[in-house]
This record gives C-alpha cells, sequence and structure tokens, in this order.
C-alpha cells in the first residue's frame, strides 16, 4: 500500500458510482478515500506492536474484522471489503486477478455531522447524550461476554496497561512538578488496584467483560438521517476490546470531561446505569477514567517530534499536563449525600432528581424503573394497589432502591432517589442507608400547582418510554393517603416549586455550599 495507489484511485472512472470529488483523509495506520457518496479505508502496512498491518492477507483481515464489529453498532454504514486488483499505477476495484490491495467501502457521511464537531459548534444537545447511553447500554446487554478461559479482564491484565503508562510517560518528563504529580499518580492507582482487585476479580466471573468497543468518544460518533450512529471500534487487537463494559463508558465519560462537558458526562452516566442497572461495578469508573485520560496523556507526549523546538515541546507539554490533571481529579476524594424526593406523581421529580445529577453528580434512582427491573410491565391496569404495585410489592422496590443507594454511596458518588416517598416508614429506610453510610441526608419536597401536575402527567402519558403508570386516580390517592413530613423530617428537607427554576438554584447551590468537592 503506498502514496501512490492512493494517487492513482483517484480516478472518477475506476468507481461504479457518480464521484462528486476526491478527499484523502490520513492518520497513523490508515487512508480514507473520500468521493462523495461512498468511503473507501486503506490500512497501512505498518506494526506499532499493539497493531500489525504489514501483510497483505493481515490487512484483508482486519479490514473483515472492522467490517463485522462495526455492524454491531450501525446500519448500512459498513458495507463490504473489496479487492484492488491490477497495479500501483493501474488498480480496479474488484476486478479479475490477484489482490494487491483491500478496501473497506463505507456509505460516506458529511464530517460537518460528528458529534465533536456539533460539539465544536455548541450543537451538542442533552437528546445525543441520550442516545448515546442508550444505544451504548444496549450494546453492552448484547454483545458477547468473553469466554471465561480468555485472561482479559483478569485483575492483572487490567493493571498491567496501567503500570505500562507510568513506564512509558515517565521518561518524556523533567519539570520536578510533572515528575511529583506523575508519583503520586502511580501511587494512587496502586492502591486503588489492591482495594478494587476483589471487584476486578468478582467483574470477570460475572460476565462483565465483553466484546466492547473499545474506542468511544465524540469523534467516532455522528448523526445520520437524524440519529446518532457510533463507528471505528477497534477491530485490530483483541485486549484492547475485550474488555469491562466500564472501561468503553469511562472512555466517553472522560471525554466529555476533557472537553468541559461535566454535566453531560454525568447525565451519561446516570442514564447508561438507568437502563443497565450495572451499579455494582460503578466503583471501577473513576478508575478507568484515569486510565483512559492518562492514555491521552501518553499519546500527546509521543506525538511530539524527537527534535522539538521549544514551541512544540511547550505546546506538548500543556496537553499533556491537561490529561494529567484530569486523572489527578478523578483521584481525589469524593463528596457524597443521599437525596431522596417527596412528592406525587407528575409533580416534577424526575426533572428536580436529573438537576442533581448534571450540576452535582448524583447518579439518580427511579423506582419507576426500578419497580419493573424487579417485577416486569403492569399487568393489571385499573387497581393501582394491585400487581407490581401491591403493598409488598412497591416494599421490595423502597428495599431494591435503598440496596443499590448504598452500593453507589460506598462506590463514592451521590445519590438521589427518585420516588414518591409518601410513607414516614419508606424516609426513614432511607434516612439509615445515609447514616449508615456516613453520609448527609436530605428530602426534597417537592411541590406544584394542580394545574401543573394535570399537564406534565399528560405529557407523561403521551411519552411511550416513560416508565410510569401514574394517572389521575393514582395520583388523587396519593395526594388523599400521603403523610405529611415531621418536625424533624422537615429540618433536613429543601422545599422545591417545581414549577419555578429558582428555587431548585437555590437547593444546589446550598449543596454545593455544605459539600464543596461536588
Amino acid at each position: 500500500m503506498s502514496q501512490s495507489l492512493i494517487a492513482a484511485l483517484q480516478n472518477p472512472a475506476l468507481y461504479p458510482h457518480p464521484v462528486e470529488g476526491f478527499q484523502v483523509i490520513e492518520t497513523h495506520i490508515s487512508w480514507v478515500l473520500l468521493t462523495g457518496p461512498y468511503a473507501y479505508k486503506f490500512k497501512k502496512p505498518v506494526n506499532f506492536g499493539f497493531l500489525d498491518f504489514t501483510s497483505l492477507d493481515a490487512r484483508k483481515h482486519f479490514c473483515g474484522e472492522e467490517l463485522r464489529l462495526n455492524q454491531r453498532l450501525t446500519r448500512d454504514l459498513y458495507l463490504e471489503v473489496l479487492p484492488i486488483t491490477g497495479n500501483a499505477e493501474a488498480p480496479q476495484l474488484g476486478g479479475d486477478g490477484p489482490a494487491i490491495e483491500y478496501a473497506l467501502k463505507m456509505r460516506q457521511f458529511p464530517q460537518s455531522e460528528l458529534l465533536s464537531t456539533l460539539q465544536a459548534n455548541g450543537e451538542l444537545t442533552t437528546a445525543h447524550i441520550d442516545e448515546m447511553a442508550a444505544q451504548i447500554a444496549q450494546f453492552h446487554l448484547s454483545t458477547p461476554k468473553v469466554p471465561a478461559d480468555n485472561s482479559a479482564g483478569t485483575p492483572d491484565s487490567v493493571m498491567a496497561p496501567v503500570r505500562q503508562n507510568f513506564e512509558q510517560i515517565r521518561p518524556f518528563l523533567n519539570d520536578k512538578a510533572d515528575l511529583q504529580q506523575l508519583e503520586a499518580l502511580q501511587a494512587w492507582a496502586e492502591t486503588s488496584f489492591e482495594r478494587l482487585k476483589p471487584l476486578f476479580a468478582q467483574r470477570k466471573a460475572d460476565g462483565f467483560i465483553r466484546e466492547c468497543h473499545g474506542d468511544i468518544h465524540l469523534g467516532n460518533a455522528t448523526v445520520i438521517n437524524g440519529k446518532v450512529v457510533i463507528f471505528d471500534c477497534i477491530e485490530f487487537n483483541e485486549p484492547f476490546r475485550f474488555t469491562d463494559v466500564y472501561a468503553d463508558t469511562g472512555f466517553l465519560a472522560m471525554d466529555l470531561e476533557d472537553r468541559g462537558l461535566k454535566s453531560l458526562a454525568r447525565r451519561f452516566v446516570s442514564q447508561y446505569l438507568e437502563l443497565t442497572g450495572d451499579y455494582s461495578g460503578l466503583e471501577l469508573l473513576n478508575f478507568y477514567k484515569a486510565y483512559r485520560a492518562l492514555v491521552r496523556a501518553k499519546v500527546a507526549l509521543f506525538s511530539m517530534p524527537a527534535e522539538a523546538d521549544p514551541v512544540q515541546r511547550a505546546t506538548t507539554l500543556c496537553q499533556y499536563r491537561n490529561y494529567a490533571n484530569l486523572a489527578e481529579s478523578y483521584s481525589t476524594i469524593p463528596s457524597r449525600f443521599l437525596a431522596i424526593t417527596h412528592g406525587v406523581s407528575a409533580v416534577g421529580k424526575s426533572h428536580v432528581a436529573m438537576r442533581l445529577v448534571e450540576a452535582l453528580g448524583a447518579i439518580r434512582l427511579r423506582s419507576d424503573v426500578e419497580r419493573k427491573r424487579l417485577f416486569g410491565e403492569q399487568q393489571v391496569p385499573n387497581d393501582p394497589k394491585a400487581g407490581i404495585y401491591s403493598s409488598d410489592a412497591s416494599s421490595a422496590t423502597y428495599a431494591r432502591l435503598h440496596e443499590i443507594a448504598d452500593v453507589i454511596l460506598h462506590a463514592g458518588f451521590p445519590v438521589v432517589i427518585d420516588a414518591t416517598y409518601l410513607k414516614h416508614e419508606q424516609r426513614d429506610a432511607a434516612a439509615k442507608v445515609a447514616e449508615g453510610t456516613g453520609a448527609p441526608f436530605l428530602i426534597l419536597d417537592c411541590e406544584a400547582p394542580q394545574a401543573v401536575i394535570e399537564s406534565r402527567l399528560a405529557q407523561r402519558q403521551a411519552d411511550q418510554n416513560d416508565p410510569s403508570d401514574a394517572n389521575l386516580a393514582v395520583i388523587a390517592a396519593q395526594q388523599a393517603s400521603r403523610e405529611a413530613l415531621s418536625p424533624a423530617e422537615i429540618l433536613c428537607s429543601k422545599r422545591v416549586q417545581t414549577n419555578e427554576s429558582g428555587t431548585l438554584d437555590v437547593v444546589v447551590a446550598q449543596i454545593r455550599q455544605r459539600l464543596p468537592g461536588l
């Protein structure tokens, strides 16, 4: 594969479709030839240790793997592997005779629709993030588990590349402060690994090491026909792809935070967990985010020319320090709290809870979601106190919410539980979880005018994806049977008028003032 072949392929007569023009995108491992309707991707004959494309057979094989693996997350984007025949001066797509090269044919999309471009233009929305969370969650739930006899995901295999990062970064650093920071980060990584080693082993045993994507970030996602599409997974190195789902999830969260989108990163993680229910591994998230940040820090150093001038070196070190500081932020002692909402259905509790997710990094738990994860859909919709809404089912739902909240708090994250909490018994149980973990406890007492509640209920009932089954009869029954907050509960509560954004802003500011680490 050579530049001359790429040049010879820029001939419209070679293609069985109209060509609008040619553009070449080059990376360190590939060339991509854009023609307008289609893109043709060629692998360079390079060997970087972690990948080896030096033989024609290898390039054919990995073109096939790229096609196969990316079709898991895309539809009609990756099309086929084409042999290039003829010779470098007069190539043909397909044709007779032996192949001299292989191309992966893809449907071309506008570079302006990449999520990284949309983000740079201020056009990335929460809808894009929610769509990514839904796709990644479904992908992780369905992608095959790595066989138990494969070493991927064992504690030692997880830690080996983490240690390699430090070994490879250290020779590039001369500044005393940089070296001290690196030593502190390595010490944190080692102590974290020792603490998390049983969890790594448990994750391996429980089948959470999956055939993941391996490279999820905004630059590998685009919008096609109004839908987010995630592409360009790692095909060339199984260990990069055979990993805990949290390593995949942590990569996108880190990428968003690196771009200054902390609220979107928090929303993504909480939405993803809501869909997968995989709270047991949450304690691994910051470990994997720090690892991903230091990989980028290392790559920045590797990109520095061997004979870099002072300006190039200063620019590279600035990039490195940004990533090293991001990694360091994941090693800080967390501030935690447990907040619960209090109020009837459709009063706006979910919006209040999501605000705490985005502003304060809380993980949101929703009773409507966890109830159906436990019991499935309601089969007796005409009786709001039967089936999955019976007294026993509701008690089990709240017990499950509190069990998950305990896991999240022990993992170092704040929690907000989105549930009605209309009974003293339910609120007392939540308060005991907070007390048992040493976390502050807060009741968000949500109120809104009846007309607002009824309007929100109508919107909710029109949304087929909303998990709530509440109707006006249910809300009337809740209002009639609710148990008011006791004087002691009022002391640890904040009133939120959910139709007035200002009151929620005040609550968020008060929590930040009390817990400045958030």
